[in-house]
């Protein structure tokens, strides 16, 4: 008679911990940088039609490395949850801090009870009236949150970029500037010497100067043209 097989829950967490975190470093990185007048997001994508980065709400965006599928269908989510608190109450009530803890239950809940996590890690901003009322929320594929300030580094080199990001960056930047700061973080780091040029790029800004909604993609020539003028 054979013996029963037994994993013990604490062996259990760690495997898919494990799992959910190899998957997460095999993704190409993102950078998401408050800057003078917002938020700037900045991913390593040449896809023009599968995005990283994309508007939540008015003030707020979302930007996700790992499994395509999977964080397409939170972001998906979080549009129609905001959606519904926007109409059936004030569209002032939809936060980034309300979508960031409805999203860590979901992760948490799919992390706990399924056999397979969700391999992805998210970032939820907002940006506020001043930089001082900016907010950054980083969620990981346990659903753990973290309340991020001044930038966020996701994906396979996140802490060669966090570092660089840390060395370089500036509460008083402009939008180019901040801009060449995250092409050198992404470009420099890695195990492979490259410069990434504007179509390899995917970058949106959440500028507090618009009316209303505040997101706003910016395309290969625009990038480029801001590049040209640092």
């Amino acid at each position: 008679m054979s013996m029963p097989f037994y994993v013990s829950p604490e062996q259990v967490m760690k495997d898919k911990a494990d799992f959910a975190r190899k998957g997460i470093a095999r993704g190409r990185s993102v950078v998401v940088v408050e800057y003078a007048d917002g938020i700037l997001f900045v991913a390593e994508n040449p896809s023009r039609a599968l995005h990283k980065i994309s508007e939540i709400y008015d003030r707020i965006a979302f930007a996700a490395v790992g499994k395509y599928n999977e964080f397409e269908s939170l972001r998906v989510a979080g549009i129609r949850l905001a959606d519904m608190r926007g109409f059936s109450y004030d569209r002032s009530d939809v936060t980034a801090r309300a979508l960031a803890n409805a999203y860590a239950t979901t992760l948490g809940t799919i992390f706990t009870e399924t056999q397979k996590p969700y391999e992805v890690e998210i970032v939820v901003a907002e940006v506020g009236k001043t930089s001082a009322d900016d907010q950054l929320y980083r969620l990981r594929f346990d659903g753990s949150v973290a309340d991020e300030r001044r930038f966020v580094a996701m994906g396979g080199s996140s802490d060669e970029i966090a570092s660089h990001l840390t060395e370089h960056w500036e509460s008083d930047m402009g939008l180019g500037q901040a801009l060449h700061m995250c092409l050198t973080s992404l470009s420099e780091t890695g195990h492979e010497d490259r410069v990434l040029q504007p179509d390899h790029l995917e970058a949106a800004i959440l500028d507090r100067n618009r009316p209303r909604r505040k997101f706003r993609r910016l395309d290969s020539e625009h990038i480029a043209e801001l590049l040209d003028k640092e």
